[in-house]
């Protein structure tokens, strides 16, 4: 894609396993989806590396649920990640958020300029990913999830928020 799709793609992502993969090398090969309400799941069966397909077909997948739980599993990994080469697209496995802002150039007034800023990032140990294996992320309680004051004020969370009366939510 164009340099904006890269550079979000390189900071917003959701990747059980991120590599140079063609699924078109082979017709057993299929990048599915399942939706049923509860979780929404992504599935690479039977993919390639691209230009090494010898090494064999990966299958593997995402299962992001609607109580924020994410888990990656791993069927078939035929060789280790390590060995994976990150000439031609970067490997990675794990979850990154950003955000991007538009701002006037000052060079140019009717232009903007685009500036991306990444907040947050989970990178897996890539050794540890292999054949039958899976990883699970399980969402951490936030301030969010009070309905009220009383609930906010006994709670028993570690950070400091606070409760808006006005907007009646947290802060």
């Amino acid at each position: 894609g164009d340099v904006i799709h890269r550079m979000l793609t390189a900071t917003q992502y959701i990747a059980p396993l991120m590599a140079n993969f063609n699924p078109s090398f082979s017709r057993n090969s299929t990048v599915q989806y399942l939706d049923n309400g509860t979780v929404f799941v992504v599935q690479w069966d039977k993919v390639y590396l691209q230009g090494k397909e010898e090494l064999g077909s990966f299958t593997f997948q995402a299962a992001l649920h609607s109580t924020g739980r994410i888990v990656f599993g791993y069927k078939e990994i035929p060789v280790p990640v390590l060995q994976i080469s990150a000439t031609q697209h970067p490997v990675k496995a794990g979850l990154s958020d950003a955000f991007m802002i538009l701002n006037p150039s000052p060079d140019v007034p009717e232009s903007r300029r685009r500036t991306i800023y990444e907040y947050h990032r989970v990178e897996l140990d890539t050794s540890r990913i292999t054949s039958l294996s899976a990883v699970e992320f399980t969402p951490l309680p936030t301030c969010l999830q009070h309905q009220s004051c009383e609930m906010c004020v006994t709670s028993e969370l570690t950070f400091n928020c606070s409760w808006c009366h006005v907007l009646q939510r947290y802060l």
